[in-house]
């Protein structure tokens, strides 16, 4: 019995522990946000610009680790191996996530990667030099007939939304390109401007919302143009079946207990709510097309399919 009565108070303990620990977050120290690329490129933009608008939501601090490369697998393997104590968050980008786990063994368990909310769904285009010849996908794709393998694109990595459209490109059009992986899409704008590759992929968000004058669209991967960018017409448009979009979110250990995920998940909506955020977000051309944890989760299974096929038709043509 005094066993009993002993191991009955260490559970109590225990469990009163747990709950303190849960009610203190996140208070009680900053959240560590790790973005799965580079500094200046769309993701890491969204989540600098609406990080303090969370920040204010929760009453705690964010700080941001940028941790680029692989396509993302270095920031999901860092984040699932962190504590699941909800302290450690990491950015969410489809497709090069799903289209990860179709071409190689991750290192993280994709089954503790749980959505919490996405921000963003930013269609693809291709953008050259300002002083390029080519004027539309239909010029490039004019020089790639004429000299296979000669157009070079950048991309930041294999699977991604770039690598994808230039994928689907190639099989509408009936070209040869050839894809170069960067970390982020600062180092591919510098590799375009010194001329080091032809093309680049980018979304239209982080186009029209940077510095653009040295460069120009060719066209962008959207169903219908984007409310962003009215006056570039689509892959479409030009001929080519080419549809490709960049989805932008956060995700959590699916160990951190579900009212934490949820708590971050509902500071998201309201962040994304306000005002000012929407002001600058409009100002720094952020495509915003929110989904809760729930409703991205219900919508991922489809996504998966079709980037599948993509995947599948790429693997037969190489």
């Amino acid at each position: 019995m005094k066993h009993l009565i002993r191991n009955t108070a260490l559970a109590t303990s225990m469990l009163v522990g747990i709950g303190a620990a849960h009610a203190e977050w996140p208070t009680d120290r900053p959240i560590e946000m790790i973005v799965a690329f580079a500094p200046g490129g769309g993701t890491d933009v969204m989540n600098r610009t609406l990080a303090p608008y969370i920040e204010k939501e929760l009453g705690a601090k964010i700080t941001i680790l940028n941790r680029p490369g692989a396509s993302g697998e270095i920031a999901y393997t860092a984040m699932t191996q962190a504590k699941p104590d909800g302290y450690t968050l990491s950015s969410l980008n489809t497709p090069g996530y799903l289209t990860m786990q179709m071409d190689r063994k991750v290192r993280f368990d994709p089954k503790k990667i749980c959505p919490v909310a996405r921000i963003v769904e930013d269609p693809g285009a291709f953008i050259v030099q300002a002083n390029s010849e080519f004027k539309s996908l239909k010029d490039l794709v004019a020089y790639a007939k004429a000299n296979p393998g000669k157009v070079s694109v950048g991309t930041t990595g294999l699977g991604t939304d770039e690598h994808l459209a230039l994928l689907q490109l190639e099989k509408s059009a009936g070209v040869d390109l050839t894809p170069v992986t960067f970390n982020g899409a600062n180092e591919a704008r510098t590799a375009l401007l010194g001329g080091h590759i032809m093309a680049m992929g980018i979304n239209v968000g982080e186009f029209v919302g940077g510095e653009h004058s040295a460069f120009k669209a060719l066209g962008q991967f959207a169903d219908q143009r984007s409310v962003i960018a009215p006056d570039l017409p689509t892959a479409k448009e030009q001929g080519y079946d080419v549809l490709m979009s960049s989805e932008r979110g956060i995700a959590m250990n699916c160990e951190v207990p579900e009212a934490i995920r949820t708590k971050y998940s509902e500071a998201v909506k309201k962040a994304l709510d306000n005002p000012e955020f929407q002001a600058q977000a409009k100002q720094q051309s952020l495509a915003l097309s929110y989904r809760s944890s729930e409703e991205w989760n219900k919508e991922l299974p489809a996504r998966a399919e079709r980037l599948g096929e993509i995947w599948k038709l790429a693997k037969e043509q190489k």
